[in-house]
This record gives C-alpha cells, sequence and structure tokens, in this order.
C-alpha cells in the first residue's frame, strides 16, 4: 500500500452479515435499518438470487443488468407496492411514484422547467441565499459548533423557497424540518405489515403516528397553491416554478395541465426528494471535508478562485468531483425496488412477472468488483480526467433511464454553490474522533446528529 493510500480516509460503515437472516430477524432489521440487511456477498457478486418475505428477489448489482432494468426495459419494472404503501400517503400522484401515462403527462409538462437555461437562471439567487446563511453564522467573532443537519435542512429549504416558489411556502423551515425529521423517523419505515404484504385496512402504527405531519405538509402546500391561483388571477404571479406548474399545459398530449392535487403532490415530492436529498449530501460531504485536510485545502483555494458567476461554476472541478464522491459514499437514495410487469431475463437471470427487483446504490457503490478501494474517500475519481472510467450505471444518486431524477442539475448547482459559499468563508473540523453511523429512513441520514465546528478562515 503507497503512503497516499494509507492515509485515505475510509468513513464508518455499517458491519456485513456473514449468515442467514430469520424472518423476524429480517423485519425488525428492515424497520429498523435496512442497511444492515446486506451480506458480505451483496458486495462481491453482481447478481444474488434470494427469497424474502416480499417474495423471489433479484438484486441487481451489474451495470449492464442496471441498465436493462432502468432504461432498455424501463417499461416492464414498475416502483413496487412497498414504496407506495410507505411514502403514498404524502407523494401519491407525485413524478416519484406515478406510472404508465400519469407519470409520461407529468414528465412531458415539467421536464421544460428543468432545461440547463432555466436552472442557470437560478445561480444567482442560489449564491444569494447561501451568503445570508454563512453571514448569519457570525464566525467573525469565533469558532461555532453547528448542528449540521438543521443548518443544511435550513439552507436547503430556503434554496428551495427563493428559487422555486419565490418564498411563498407557508411556514418556515424550521417547522418544515420538525415535520419532516418525525415523518422519515417514524411514519416512513418499512412497516413488517407492509413488508408482508398484510391488507391495508390494518392500521400501521408508524402511519398512524405521523398523520399530523401529512396533514401539516398538505395543509401548508394547500395553501400555497390556492394563494398562487389567487395571484394568477390577478395576473401579478412570479415567474417560478410554482407558477409555471400551475400554468404548464401538456403540448405534445391533450392540451390539459396539471390538477391542483397534482401540483401539490409534485411539490411535496420536491420537498422529500429535492431539498432532504440535497441536504443530507452537502452534511455528509462536510463532514469528509473535515477528515480530510488535503482535500480541504484544494477545495478552499478552488472556491476563492470563484467569482460567483454562473459561467465559473464549470470551472469548481474539485467541488463537483468532492460531492458526487459524498454521494457514492452515501448515496441520499440507498435502494430502489421495482417489480417486474412480465417475465424476463437479466444477465441470464430468469425473472418472473410480479417479482421484486432490487437496485442498491448503497451496494453498487461501494461494490468490489466496480470499484477500486470502495470504501475509500477519494474524490479524484470524480474529475474530469477520471470521470469517463466510471460506468455510467455503478453511480445511480439520481437513478437512471427515463425516470432519472428531473431535477438532478438543479441539486448539483445548489450543492456546489453552497459549498463553495461555505469554503470561501469557514474552516470545516471535527469536534470528535467518532464516526456518524449512517441509517437509511428513506434517505441516508446520520442517526445521530451531526455536529461540526466551523471557524472564520484567517
Amino acid at each position: 500500500m503507497t503512503d497516499a493510500a494509507a492515509s485515505t480516509f475510509r468513513p464508518w460503515a455499517p458491519p456485513r452479515r456473514t449468515r442467514r437472516m430469520s424472518l423476524p430477524q429480517f423485519l425488525w432489521q428492515s424497520w429498523r435499518d435496512p442497511l444492515q440487511i446486506w451480506s458480505e456477498a451483496h458486495f462481491q457478486e453482481l447478481y444474488l438470487d434470494g427469497a424474502s418475505p416480499l417474495g423471489p428477489t433479484l438484486v441487481v448489482s451489474d451495470p449492464a443488468g442496471v441498465r436493462h432494468v432502468l432504461t432498455d426495459k424501463a417499461a416492464n419494472y414498475e416502483k413496487g407496492d412497498l414504496q407506495r404503501r410507505v411514502l403514498g400517503p404524502l407523494l401519491a400522484d407525485g413524478l416519484l411514484l406515478t406510472e404508465g401515462e400519469q407519470w409520461r403527462r407529468a414528465r412531458r409538462i415539467m421536464a421544460p422547467l428543468f432545461t440547463p437555461a432555466h436552472t442557470t437562471r437560478t445561480v444567482e439567487a442560489m449564491d444569494r441565499v447561501c451568503r445570508k446563511r454563512v453571514e448569519g453564522w457570525r464566525l467573525e467573532h469565533g469558532a461555532r459548533v453547528l448542528n449540521i443537519d438543521s443548518e443544511m435542512s435550513g439552507l436547503t429549504f430556503d434554496i428551495l423557497s427563493a428559487t422555486l416558489f419565490s418564498d411563498d411556502l407557508d411556514g418556515d423551515a424550521a417547522g418544515f424540518e420538525k415535520a419532516l425529521n418525525h415523518f422519515l423517523a417514524v411514519g416512513a419505515r418499512i412497516s413488517p405489515l407492509d413488508a408482508l404484504k398484510a391488507p391495508d385496512w390494518i392500521p400501521r402504527l408508524g402511519r398512524v403516528a405521523s398523520g399530523g405531519d401529512a396533514r401539516f405538509f398538505k395543509d401548508s402546500v394547500d395553501a400555497l397553491v390556492a394563494r398562487r391561483r389567487a395571484r394568477l388571477a390577478q395576473g401579478d404571479a412570479p415567474d417560478d416554478l410554482l407558477t409555471a406548474l400551475l400554468s404548464a399545459r401538456d403540448e405534445d398530449g391533450d392540451g390539459s395541465g396539471l390538477s391542483d392535487h397534482e401540483v401539490a403532490s409534485n411539490i411535496l415530492t420536491f420537498i422529500l426528494a429535492g431539498h432532504e436529498t440535497t441536504a443530507r449530501t452537502l452534511g455528509w460531504t462536510l463532514h469528509l471535508i473535515s477528515r480530510d485536510p488535503r482535500v480541504a485545502a484544494i477545495l478552499k483555494a478552488e472556491a476563492d478562485s470563484w467569482d460567483r458567476s454562473a459561467g465559473a461554476l464549470r470551472d469548481l472541478h474539485w467541488h463537483r468531483a468532492v460531492i458526487e464522491e459524498a454521494m457514492r459514499l452515501f448515496p441520499p437514495a440507498p435502494t430502489m425496488i421495482r417489480q417486474a410487469v412480465a417475465d424476463d431475463v437479466i444477465g441470464g437471470h430468469e425473472v418472473k412477472a410480479g417479482q421484486t427487483v432490487l437496485i442498491v446504490p448503497w451496494i453498487i457503490h461501494r461494490h468490489e468488483k466496480l470499484w477500486d478501494e470502495p470504501e475509500a474517500f477519494r474524490p479524484e475519481r470524480f474529475l474530469p480526467e477520471h470521470r469517463k472510467l466510471i460506468d455510467r450505471y455503478a453511480w445511480l444518486p439520481f437513478s437512471g433511464g427515463p425516470r432519472i431524477c428531473i431535477g438532478a442539475a438543479f441539486a448539483m448547482q445548489e450543492a456546489v454553490i453552497a459549498l463553495a459559499e461555505i469554503l470561501k468563508a469557514a474552516e470545516v473540523e471535527a469536534i470528535t474522533p467518532v464516526e456518524p453511523r449512517p441509517v437509511h429512513q428513506v434517505t441516508l441520514r446520520s442517526s445521530r446528529t451531526m455536529r461540526l465546528r466551523l471557524r472564520a478562515r484567517r
């Protein structure tokens, strides 16, 4: 091992199983933290056939097999019932969960709203929000230990509100963060009843306990839509995503627009799939930087060279590489569940109609056959001169194929700007040698509050 390799930081990861789990163990661990159901074999084999309470299951880690499921035969692999049961109460008619013509129509309507041109127009607003957040830390008066989870949630909420909704979201970031944290910790866990496909009429305790969170989100977003409808009628609505959603028409279809219910479902989808995932990515990125002074020094120099223009963002190669490496080690969405519509063959493995197919970025991103030193923090692998060596379907923080995240470019731009503004102003330091432990709660979160010390740069 070289000196450089010996000094490479390796974040904590849960131990891998060496024995098969019993049904009670599987159900308990799926509820508690699905990250810990995976065995050593999952990180060594590209295909694993098996049985689970979900029925016959195929875990696909081969990039060719992943491409087959997500792109080549995407129409044959729908979102599974389990995901709809867990997230349906909140996101039932949003892009994340809908299928077929309903999904295609909504995607056609929203695609023009996330073009590179539209995304670039938000750079100034994103940067303004980030600078305000960093200035609010008042680091010139001394170092501060910050709750990074809360700070990044607040920051990405403010960016979402400013760029997509013209600061018209009803309620502050703290209220949304509290409701979202409770929903993810309680309501969005995989109930044993869901894993066993029990009838929907049997109450799920987590869903009952988080009913107030769902009502909070629904009431806030319904009020937002109603206010914007009124402003559209008055002719003074701002030019933002919400106005575009309410005004857009399916020009390639029947000319219809989205219903208020569809608009509300997609706003909630953007909050969960956009605000939450970007906040967690920034938190894990700052943690990794705090453990690697060499990378931190490179990033600070690069941040200093950025003149805050949209055009110069493309030159922040190390910022993008570090964020992409953070999403490799800590993928925002650790697991994708698909269900076969018809019989198929994936990489020589027969799949029957109705069978569950799992594509698990947590496994793929750390797979021993796909990555050199998969457990190590090595952002160099994502620099432009090396990026082309990475198979498109071996790195899946935004999924892939027709259902790739519609806001991927928006999220990357947001994360790069936020990181650059933080590092222009602050040194980021760890306060304990104890590593934060990732836990799968829809997104990938730290099991305990992540705290870091930030001090003004000299």
